[in-house]
């Protein structure tokens, strides 16, 4: 087990922190919650912009200097949607109209409040007016074209409907314009966060009939930011490429519709019936479509203007060391209101804001400067940050030590994921922190959910339950994508940590649809915003403990662990490929498909693939080996003498460990998508939001570019190496 150093968790300020807990709120969070959900949210929106100004105001009280920083993004919203229903009947076809705003539900009196809401729509899509055949495609992933194509179903020329699940959003039309598909609607199934979760909305928290989620379908696995500035900060003068040569910008017209409305298309078609990885949870067989027994008509068009954003940046400045930033943020633009996402979250940190404000006027100074940024534009694709990142990069790899971002908060177990040589800091955080429904530490109240989640309680992912097991610090997940902290972590490679509390609440069931407002949110997410507090304290404490700690708490042997274990996970990837591509070929050539297939619902044979060859992992062994011994080592050493360091000695002991995460990036970046430059963590290609660990080598096994996974393997070899080799280098400045 890795040794803890002295600083992982700095008792000396637990009087700060108790006066700190003093000055949140859930009152204060009430407040601010029900004025900045009391209107659409979207960019754009005069509610929007008064809720920047309002938020720059609070910090300027409060004793911060703040200032809004304005980009210009193009942000498309519409002029024009309509999606028909076109049947066959006799004389003239029948149309029928479907789509539209969501209706107001009179227990939540927000939801009337739409006069400057936008139609329910996803951002980033293609114009068009197309009248085709429906084709039922389940998610819309590989996969699942694939099982459509085994049963002889094609989507060229076709639209196509997909539920959400499975991966991100914008997967969903790129992968249908791939498939030759000239549209795509995309709907909630309630086996996803519908009825079949719990009761429908007002009388529980799921997504009711009515309740449509809007998104952005922006290929946000290829780039984050505003699309016509990749790599540079949409600021007034930049150089700007043109909507047509834009590579994120989806080509194809999509909508998002209710399983109100899919329940009317679903319902209707015909041809074959899915199969049984396809079925949903509405009340009728799901048949794959494709015949002229139902048509849709769908027209999209939208105004593709450039249009301001409002970044709020607050600073406290260091009384040590002012060119070192701990860097906080969350986002404050929403879909429609956005009360739990993210105003559940922005106000947990307005909390924050003040509590630190409060210790200002006791005298107290942070050593290391903090920066507090509300961002905006974050639900188009993580506009805000990505191009506040992209203005202010060679700063921000010069000062920065670290992100720590949060996004919507609900009520129950602590959620954290991030750069894993933060893992045990943020393990003692949770020990510190008090669950308000237990009374006992956050920490452990997961570590035990978990443990009782193997008999059915909780649902946790499996692959917490080891680490729960053994006790001690939780294993935290790795980041994919899907919040502001991609292009702090993944573009310029600073550690970055999200953080949040969830699992009891029922935020999914109005995710970004009118519902997702004050009501529901104190009602069915976090009654009283108590759980607001708890993050408050949680967040809090890393933003002091990372400010005030005489070098920043870094634990190193949990990341060698930790990618010690990634490497694992691939070269399992490739041996159970390899072996499934051998059953593949011998299952084919005994004919063996075509016995299982019933006659009368015939499945083609998989296709044949690649073979998967033997990888050389060598370079990539060599190098965690190197890490494991590095990290212990240095681990070790700072225990015994991090203590009794001279000034002069820790001083360039925090120079060299600033920017070792930073040795993590390549410049040349991910295949086919440069600006992802992350060697240990990133996006997945078909994943969206959830991450893939030694990305260049497991996707390279996945999609079977042998080529690419060679490379790779040696690439991130030479990123690990380098970081074992600062490691060395720092142990020997302390022995």
């Amino acid at each position: 087990m890795a040794t803890a150093s002295p600083a992982a968790g700095p008792r000396k300020g637990a009087a700060l922190e108790a006066a700190f807990d003093t000055q949140v709120s859930a009152k204060d969070q009430l407040e601010w919650l029900k004025r900045m959900a009391a209107e659409p949210n979207h960019v754009g929106s005069p509610h929007n912009k008064a809720n920047a100004e309002a938020t720059l105001a609070l910090f300027k009280a409060w004793g911060w200097d703040a200032k809004i920083e304005t980009f210009q993004v193009l942000y498309p919203t519409p002029l024009t949607s309509l999606i028909e229903i076109i049947t066959p009947h006799e004389g003239a076809p029948e149309v029928m109209p479907l789509g539209g705003q969501e209706p107001t539900i009179a227990e939540d009196p927000s939801s009337a409040a739409i006069a400057n809401a936008l139609v329910p729509y996803v951002a980033y899509q293609g114009d068009g007016d197309v009248t085709a055949e429906l084709v039922y495609v389940n998610f819309g992933l590989p996969a699942d074209y694939e099982a459509l194509a085994r049963r002889g179903i094609s989507v060229k020329g076709k639209i196509v409907i997909a539920r959400y699940g499975g991966g991100w959003r914008g997967l969903k039309p790129k992968l249908a314009q791939e498939q030759g598909a000239i549209g795509c609607l995309i709907y909630s199934d309630p086996a996803q966060d519908g009825y079949a979760i719990g009761d429908p909305y007002p009388k529980g928290g799921t997504r009711p009939p009515t309740g449509v989620q809007r998104g952005s379908v922006v290929d946000l696995v290829v780039a984050p930011g505003d699309p016509l500035t990749p790599d540079i900060g949409a600021t007034k003068g930049a150089k700007r490429l043109t909507r047509e040569t834009a590579t994120t910008i989806m080509k194809i017209p999509t909508l998002p519709i209710s399983y109100g409305d899919a329940t009317k298309l679903l319902s209707q078609l015909g041809g074959r019936k899915a199969p049984a990885s396809f079925r949903g949870a509405l009340p009728f067989t799901y048949h794959l479509g494709g015949t002229e027994a139902v048509k849709v008509h769908l027209l999209v068009k939208s105004a593709w203007t450039l249009k301001p954003i409002y970044n709020v940046i607050a600073t406290l400045k260091g009384a040590k060391y002012p060119d070192q930033w701990i860097v906080r943020g969350n986002h404050h633009d929403g879909w429609v209101f956005g009360a739990q996402d993210p105003l559940s979250g922005s106000v947990a940190m307005l909390s924050e804001a003040k509590a630190l404000g409060g210790l200002l006027k006791t005298g107290w100074r942070p050593d290391r400067t903090i920066v507090y940024a509300s961002w905006d534009g974050e639900e188009p694709g993580l506009l805000g940050s990505t191009e506040w990142v992209e203005t202010h990069a060679a700063e921000l790899k010069a000062k920065a030590l670290i992100y720590i971002n949060t996004d919507s908060n609900g009520r129950g177990f602590l959620s954290a994921q991030g750069s894993h040589d933060f893992q045990h800091l943020v393990s003692d955080v949770g020990r510190d922190v008090i669950d308000p429904q237990t009374g006992r530490p956050v920490l452990e109240r997961l570590l035990k959910g978990i443990r009782a989640d193997a008999f059915g309680g909780q649902s946790f992912p499996p692959d917490l339950l080891a680490s729960a097991e053994a006790g001690g610090d939780l294993q935290m997940g790795a980041l994919g994508s899907g919040s502001d902290y991609s292009a702090f972590l993944q573009h310029i490679g600073l550690p970055a940590l999200n953080i949040g509390y969830g699992g009891e609440d029922q935020g999914d069931g109005v995710y970004h649809s009118i519902y997702d407002s004050y009501h529901h949110m104190t009602t069915f997410d976090d009654p009283g915003l108590v759980y607001g507090t708890v993050l408050s304290k949680t967040v809090g404490r890393l933003v002091l403990r990372m400010a005030d700690a005489d070098t920043p708490p870094q634990r190193f042997g949990d990341f060698a662990t930790t990618v010690a274990g990634y490497l694992a996970e691939v070269k399992k990837l490739a041996a159970d490929r390899r072996e499934s591509d051998e059953k593949r070929v011998k299952l084919i050539e005994a004919g063996a498909f075509g016995l299982a297939s019933d006659p009368l619902d015939p499945v083609a044979p998989p296709p044949l693939v690649q073979m998967t060859p033997v990888i050389d992992f060598g370079a990539l062994d060599t190098a965690i080996d190197r890490l494991k011994a590095s990290a212990s080592a240095f681990d070790a050493t700072f225990a015994t003498k991090g203590a009794s360091l001279t000034p002069v000695t820790r001083q360039k002991l925090n120079a060299l460990l600033a920017t070792i995460d930073q040795l993590l990036i390549d410049d040349r970046g991910l295949p086919g998508r440069p600006w992802f430059r992350n060697l240990i963590y990133a996006p997945g290609r078909f994943t969206g939001y959830g991450t893939k660990t030694l990305p260049g080598v497991r996707e390279a096994i996945e999609e079977r570019r042998f080529a690419d996974a060679m490379e790779y393997a040696r690439r991130t070899g030479a990123v690990i190496d380098a970081y074992a080799t600062r490691l060395d280098a720092a142990r020997a400045l302390i022995q």
